[in-house]
């Protein structure tokens, strides 16, 4: 075999381990648990399939750590919390810090899909899991932990969410296929 068909060999199957690594990659997931004075975070690992605990954050420092993180890491998504009443109506914490930090968000990372979560019931939520953890009394009074861990939550919440539209949509596609070929029949 000539030289030069082993070397269009072989960047062939570089191009194809390329094209393979850009299929199975994709970027992280942040979840923001935005508070007035902290901000919890979380991530996904590569695959968007473990939410883990990233950091607490001084809210007012917020964007310039996202700007940092995303400087390392690829992020495709952003997941904000979004508080509201028990009866769903808007809270005013949404109304006076969450909607400007989303449209402030939107404004530094145009490219990035930023999506909202109920977040009803995660600093609750969050607050037993480190009880049920057996994490000591005096840890759990640190509110940077439930920060973190609420954007845990919220994370893992978005994440099923997500595994659950797709198994929806994935049944209704599989319906439609089915009654074209009965259709057929």
């Amino acid at each position: 075999m000539p030289i030069e068909a082993k070397i269009l060999d072989a960047l062939f199957f570089l191009l194809f381990l390329f094209i393979l690594y850009l299929c199975i990659y994709v970027g992280r997931i942040i979840a923001i648990d935005y508070g007035k004075k902290r901000t919890g975070l979380a991530v996904t690992d590569e695959q968007q399939r473990i939410a883990t605990p990233l950091d607490t954050v001084p809210t007012a420092s917020l964007v310039s750590y996202l700007v940092s993180y995303m400087s390392r890491e690829p992020v495709e998504a952003m997941v904000i919390g979004w508080p509201v009443q028990l009866d769903g109506t808007p809270s005013e914490t949404q109304k006076q810090y969450v909607e400007p930090a989303i449209r402030q968000l939107r404004k530094i990372f145009p490219d990035i899909r930023l999506e909202t979560m109920d977040e009803r019931f995660t600093s609750k939520m969050a607050f037993q899991s480190m009880i049920d953890g057996g994490l000591r009394k005096k840890d759990r009074r640190d509110k940077g932990t439930i920060d973190r861990v609420s954007a845990v939550i919220l994370l893992q919440s978005y994440l099923i969410r997500q595994q659950m539209e797709a198994e929806r949509t994935a049944a209704q596609s599989e319906n439609r296929t089915a009654a074209s070929a009965s259709f057929l029949i």
